[in-house]
């Protein structure tokens, strides 16, 4: 999406994930399961990124913005079930739909117990955008090594999402609560370049830990239950 999508003047309605995920205050129960990489934040590039979030909350009128803590970072690798997302594209064919998470979760345990991981992959940022980074393989093959990777964990899991093929790989930072005035557009687009050029220089692969089956409750905390490489 581009910067003016999230503008006052581009909407007259609040933010789609308001209400559901989060209100104004804090994040609420939206439990659910996942494959994702944690940031690794004991290092010179996790470092980094950390700045990036701290340089976009200091933007002017970021307050409009839930941001999410900083020991929750991770890119997705797969997304799981969500409790609220019940759609045959997004639900284990084999479980029923109306099973508790919990069940799921148990059920892809034993699955991915035996999960044949498919190569290792690295990445690096090709976007900074308002609310987080958008994400590539920082290679062609680490490009291709993501693919195969969610090829993998959509058969193991027994779906394949309607944008399966289109996936944007990111790293979330926060979520709106409010549009930004169109005023403070020009300062964001600016500031979210600078902010990107000095990432990209600062960490040009992004250290992230090994990919794990998690298991949440909110966008606050993602435990790992199963390292999958």
């Amino acid at each position: 999406m581009k910067l003016e999508d999230f503008s006052q003047g581009a909407n007259t309605r609040p933010p789609n994930r308001l209400g559901q995920r989060y209100d104004h205050q804090h994040f609420l129960p939206d439990p659910g399961n996942t494959v994702v990489c944690h940031l690794d934040l004991d290092t010179a590039g996790g470092a980094a990124v950390l700045r990036a979030r701290r340089r976009m909350q200091a933007l002017p009128e970021a307050e409009r913005l839930l941001f999410t803590p900083e020991d929750s970072l991770h890119m997705t690798v797969f997304e799981g079930v969500l409790d609220a997302r019940r759609t045959a594209d997004a639900w284990p064919a084999d479980i029923a739909r109306d099973a508790e998470v919990a069940e799921v979760t148990a059920a892809m345990c034993q699955r991915l117990a035996a999960f044949d991981a498919p190569a290792s992959f690295a990445v690096s940022v090709d976007t900074v955008r308002l609310g987080g980074l958008e994400l590539r393989g920082a290679t062609p093959a680490d490009e291709t090594a993501l693919l195969e990777w969610r090829e993998a964990l959509s058969r193991a899991f027994g779906y394949r999402q309607a944008a399966h093929d289109t996936y944007q790989h990111h790293m979330t930072f926060a979520y709106m609560l409010d549009w930004l005035p169109d005023s403070v557009l020009a300062d964001w687009k600016q500031g979210l370049a600078d902010i990107q050029a000095e990432l990209q220089a600062a960490a040009p692969v992004l250290p992230l830990r090994a990919p794990a089956f998690c298991t949440f409750n909110d966008m606050t905390w993602f435990e790992e239950l199963l390292p999958l490489a």
